[in-house]
């Protein structure tokens, strides 16, 4: 199995901390920054899902994408819907792939995907 941890550009540590902790149900694992002013580079998770997020502007840039494959797309849907996070339901992007589209403070977007078994 390939593991791999996507890294997204942030650029207000608290709108993200609120948006990915108490938007998205994702938990802090750690934080690090050189100096207590400085930038933040941390990881947070949720289920098995990894995603570093980082304020540091040679990292990479604004507006990524990443796609997260689960289960039951309606059950997130439905606590993403409570939460304000998203308006649309999942729909039939590709066939046989129902996704929902979250878009994070700053522009990067989150795709949540179930594919539909044959």
């Amino acid at each position: 199995m390939q593991n791999v941890i996507p890294a997204l550009r942030i650029t207000d540590y608290s709108k993200s901390k609120m948006y990915y902790v108490d938007g998205l149900g994702f938990k802090i694992d750690w934080e690090h920054r050189f100096e207590p002013h400085f930038p933040v580079f941390m990881q947070i998770t949720r289920d098995d899902f990894t995603i570093y997020l980082t304020e540091h502007t040679g990292d990479c840039q604004v507006g990524g994408l990443v796609h997260f494959v689960v289960h039951n797309i309606d059950e997130w849907y439905s606590e993403f819907k409570s939460k304000h996070i998203v308006n649309e339901p999942p729909n039939e992007m590709v066939e046989g792939i129902r996704v929902m589209n979250v878009v994070d403070p700053d522009g990067n977007q989150l795709r949540f995907m179930k594919y539909k078994k044959s």
